[in-house]
This record gives C-alpha cells, sequence and structure tokens, in this order.
C-alpha cells in the first residue's frame, strides 16, 4: 500500500483523470473530495464490503433452501413409489391436458 502525507487542500492523483482532494480535516475527521468522470464508479468501501457479505450470506442461504427442496422432493416420490423424473413427467403430462 502506498502511504502519502497530505495537508488542507492538498491532492493525488490516480491514473489520468482521478483526483482526489482533502477538502478539510475535523479533529480525527477527513472530507475528501474525488473528482473522476462519471464512467468511473467511487464507492464508500464500507458499502462493498456490506453488499460482498450479505450477498455471500444469501447465497449459502439459497443454497440450503436448495437442498431443503431436493431432499424433500426425493422424500415425495420415494413415498409416491417414483423416480422424482417421473413425479416431473408426470406432472407435466397433467398440464397439458
Amino acid at each position: 500500500m502506498l502511504v502519502l502525507t497530505r495537508k488542507l487542500n492538498q491532492s493525488i492523483t490516480l491514473g489520468d483523470n482521478v483526483r482526489v482532494t482533502v477538502l478539510s480535516i475535523d479533529g480525527d475527521r477527513v472530507s475528501i473530495g474525488v473528482d473522476a468522470p462519471r464512467d468511473v464508479r467511487v464507492f464508500r468501501s464500507e458499502l462493498i464490503d456490506g453488499t460482498r457479505q450479505a450477498n455471500q450470506e444469501s447465497q449459502v442461504s439459497a443454497m440450503s433452501v436448495l437442498k431443503d427442496l431436493k431432499k424433500d422432493l426425493k422424500k415425495k416420490g420415494a413415498a409416491a413409489g417414483e423416480s422424482p423424473a417421473e413425479a416431473k413427467e408426470e406432472k407435466g403430462d397433467e398440464a397439458k391436458e
């Protein structure tokens, strides 16, 4: 990680077209401004981290639901004396009628 020290109203340039400027300093809070083209997406890292974590949690939850559904379908097919594939074909035939 590159570490730079900047004073009030000083800036750094990232690439050819992104400028980050120190706008104010109030105790331990620093306000910065980001001047970038519209096609450059700028996000606070804690939002990205939170979104990434929520997406991972929902993926795990969805996988759990799918596994439970698969188990239930196998149980229902076994209870009816047919494989889940046979039950699916039968339901498809009922829908056509």
